[in-house]
């Protein structure tokens, strides 16, 4: 359950009023501001419910779409990418009827909120820890929130700019060529790049909190 304790709520409005962001008179980003920095408080709601949208698509991928392309990984699955043969043999292994199924069950459904979802997530445990140390808590509010923001958007950007590279090709194997493939490729290792910033980030943050 998340807290919503005066306390924290007093807390929070104090750093509101100190930037002068009174809510009946903020702007679109002092509306930002505030919206992210009360994600704070859903921090462990937002944990289990990504993990719980993890363990269902890792589910689906070792129990239904490896068996779709002959045991073969998913593209998006692969860290440290994949050559254009490596590519063209999984769209040739799945065919038209697993692309089909891999666009609905996985790019059009969990991978389509899971970006989104873990990407609130990390933004909620940076301010939560962060919030929990002086250097961090000392910063001002739209600092803390900004902060925040620039560690995670660029995983967001291009974890949906890898998604939709892959899916294009699912849907229409002719675009599949050497140039195309090698820029999927590119995208997924940006994004597993990037999602290692803050997810470090997160973990200075909360060893800094325990050893407090």
């Amino acid at each position: 359950m998340t807290s919503r304790s005066p306390a924290k709520a007093r807390t929070i409005r104090a750093d509101y009023d100190q930037a002068g962001e009174r809510p009946d008179r903020q702007s679109l980003w002092r509306g930002l501001i505030v919206t992210v920095l009360r994600l704070s408080r859903h921090a462990a709601a937002l944990s289990v419910a990504s993990a719980a949208v993890f363990i269902a698509m890792t589910a689906l991928e070792f129990f239904y779409f490896r068996g779709l392309s002959g045991g073969l990984s998913s593209l998006d699955m692969r860290v440290t990418g994949f050559t254009p043969d490596e590519g063209m043999a999984w769209l040739t292994a799945l065919g038209r009827r697993g692309g089909e199924i891999i666009i609905v069950w996985h790019y059009l459904t969990f991978d389509l909120l899971f970006p989104a979802l873990l990407s609130l997530t990390l933004v909620s445990l940076i301010v939560a820890f962060g919030r929990r140390l002086s250097i961090f808590r000392a910063m001002p509010a739209q600092l803390q929130a900004l902060t925040a923001l620039v560690l995670v958007l660029p995983y967001t950007l291009a974890a949906y700019a890898q998604n939709f590279a892959i899916a294009r090709l699912l849907s229409d194997f002719q675009l599949a060529n050497p140039d195309s493939l090698s820029f999927a490729s590119s995208l997924t290792v940006t994004k597993f790049a990037l999602l290692a910033i803050p997810v470090a980030v997160v973990a200075v943050f909360a060893l800094a909190v325990q050893r407090r």
